[in-house]
């Protein structure tokens, strides 16, 4: 081992600095390059190394990025930590981790084999129409809002950093210039912009820089900004079937004619995609965890769909509403950061991490249509809050918003352990869960198929909320059920109102 391999393995001993790590390195964001598999042949340790050099290689991970202690990450990947210290001492001893003394493990300032590193495939693009928006339509059964329980892609509320985040918006309040009081850039905040795709490459796999994202006002300004951008007023849009109805209200509202897929446990079906014979400018998706019915998009299915789409020279819409809350397997990496070719346009919020009312979102674009992109930014709200973006910006790169999601994910685990319970203790007999394996709600089914959407205005006079099933659904063949959010409340409150809904479904 070489001296400076020597004096760096000592940070990965009893004496390394856990605790610090731990502040600042989540090493769920990073299992997205660690695809462990235990049936492999290839030992443990070179299959982390492995993960590790290619995305310093591939430019995910960046020079002086820190990366997780030994210990966190032998935690979050379920081994011993033994492959863990042998992979980082690999890693130390070819120089593409440097310890620091006092501090942890970093990548180094210039890794070898720079001449290695893999460059973004050109994106093969025509130019696309632009329609003109029509009105939109308001859905049956809209939310009314509020905190109620049950309440859909409702966070916790009351678990929220409210001290922290006070302190940092009173802190850039104060800081504010007159040119941070004027109009600001459509694309949004450039620090913030950095900041998120830093934490996209490292948490999600996806391929991008700063000069990529574009903030938006939430996921759903998100959705009506690239409506606007890739279809005009008659063009197709595919959707899963079923399928998020704010999708489809905002393609609706730019005119687009929705074609709907079905879905098995695999996602969407390719097949059935293919066999449309009319011309399919976009597909709307939710890869990582489908919306409404829960399943992930199995890997042949998404090399599947990013051939379709370059074939056809179409677009894909990746919303990855809340892929980070995962209580069956880790995190899954993003559809977008599987594409070579530039199809996928990929939209993220942070309304389900952070609270909704912050209404901030982000699109990542492919290059040749960013310019595009801000001129429909600038004609949808001309720009976001300022204020809120500095804050967001000292929220995310002080630690505080990994620190928090690490902490949720234990949070809504539990959330939704107690649900589950007290559908089972409660529910028996009129509901059958669907899919419980990641997000803030469950999938349930009617056991007599009556009317979900009867169903949840009787459970609103009662005080309880929730989604009916059947309006995911564009065309026949609805199945009836209700989404239950149990993100917005606690376990003891969950486990009361599933003895309300129990109640009140038998009554009516």
């Amino acid at each position: 081992m070489s001296a400076k391999a020597a004096r760096s393995h000592r940070h990965l001993g009893a004496g390394y600095h856990d605790h610090s790590i731990m502040r600042t390195s989540a090493a769920p964001e990073l299992l997205a390059h660690l695809p462990i598999d235990r049936r492999s042949k290839t030992p443990l340790h070179r299959q982390i190394y492995d993960g590790f050099r290619r995305a310093i290689l591939g430019g995910m991970l960046r020079p002086g990025q820190r990366v997780p202690s030994t210990r966190v990450l032998a935690t979050e990947l379920e081994i011993s930590r033994l492959p863990v210290l042998t992979a980082y001492e690999q890693l130390l001893h070819e120089g593409y981790f440097e310890g620091r003394v006092g501090s942890g493990t970093y990548v180094c300032d210039i890794p070898p084999d720079v001449h290695l590193r893999a460059q973004p495939h050109p994106a093969r693009t025509k130019a696309v129409a632009r329609g003109k928006p029509a009105s939109a339509r308001v859905p049956v059964g809209r939310d009314e809002g509020g905190v109620r329980p049950f309440r859909p892609t409702l966070p916790a509320l009351d678990q929220f950093p409210y001290t922290v985040w006070t302190r940092i918006v009173a802190r850039q309040a104060h800081r504010l210039t007159p040119s941070d009081l004027a109009y600001g850039d459509p694309a949004g905040h450039g620090p913030l912009r950095g900041a998120i795709a830093s934490y996209m490459r490292t948490a999600r796999a996806v391929n991008c820089e700063g000069e990529d994202v574009l903030v938006t006002s939430g996921s759903q300004a998100g959705l009506r900004i690239s409506a606007a951008v890739v279809l005009a007023r008659g063009d197709r849009v595919a959707m899963e079937e079923p399928g998020y109805p704010g999708a489809r209200a905002a393609f609706e509202a730019a005119g687009a004619k929705i074609v709907p897929i079905p879905v098995d446990g695999e996602g969407i079906d390719v097949d059935a995609l293919s066999s449309i014979r009319q011309r399919v400018r976009a597909v709307y998706v939710t890869p990582s965890h489908h919306y409404p019915l829960g399943m992930a998009m199995s890997a042949a299915r998404r090399m599947a769909l990013l051939d379709w789409a370059a074939r056809h020279d179409a677009w894909i819409l990746e919303d990855d509403y809340d892929s980070e809350y995962r209580y069956v397997s880790r995190p899954l990496p993003a559809l977008q950061g599987m594409d070579s070719r530039g199809r996928v346009i990929y939209i993220g919020t942070f309304s389900k991490v952070i609270f909704p009312s912050l209404r901030v979102g982000y699109l990542i674009v492919p290059r040749p249509l960013r310019e595009r992109f801000l001129d429909a930014r600038d004609a949808f709200d001309i720009c976001s809050s300022s204020l809120y973006q500095l804050a967001l910006t000292e929220f995310l790169n002080a630690g505080h918003f990994a620190r928090h999601l690490r902490r949720m994910r234990g949070v809504y685990h539990r959330r939704r352990d107690a649900l589950l319970i007290g559908l089972a203790r409660h529910c028996d007999g009129l509901l059958t869960v669907a899919n419980a394996d990641a997000g803030l709600h469950v999938t349930t089914l009617m056991c007599d198929r009556r009317d979900d959407r009867a169903a949840v205005a009787l459970l609103r006079a009662h005080g309880v909320t929730a989604a009916p099933l059947s309006l995911c659904y564009a065309g026949r063949g609805r199945r009836t059920g209700l989404l239950l959010g149990f993100g917005g409340f606690d376990e003891r409150a969950l486990i009361a109102a599933t003895r309300t809904l129990g109640e009140t479904l038998r009554s009516g």
